[in-house]
C-alpha cells in the first residue's frame, strides 16, 4: 500500500507518549490518520536540513481529526 499523509497542529497522546496526527488518503482515495511519533532520516543526507524545513510545516487539522480526544489507549 501506499499512503500521502500530510502532518497537523494536533498532537495527542497514545501511552504517555506524544503523537502528532498526519492525515492524508491511499493511492486509491481510502482517507486515512496516522499517529506519528517519531520522524527520523540520516543525519549525513546532504539534504537533511531541508528535511527539517519541511517537517516543520503543518496544517490544521481536518473536524473529524480535530475530534480526537487529546488522550488516546490504543
Amino acid at each position: 500500500m501506499k499512503a500521502t499523509i500530510e502532518s497537523t497542529t494536533k498532537i495527542t497522546h497514545l501511552n504517555g507518549v506524544p503523537a502528532r496526527i498526519w492525515e492524508g488518503q491511499t493511492e486509491s482515495g481510502i482517507k486515512i490518520h496516522c499517529y506519528i511519533t517519531r520522524v527520523a532520516i540520516d543525519k549525513d543526507d546532504p539534504r537533511a536540513e531541508e528535511f527539517e524545513k519541511e517537517l516543520k510545516e503543518q496544517k490544521v487539522p481536518s473536524p473529524e481529526i480535530e475530534a480526537i480526544p487529546l488522550r488516546m489507549i490504543l
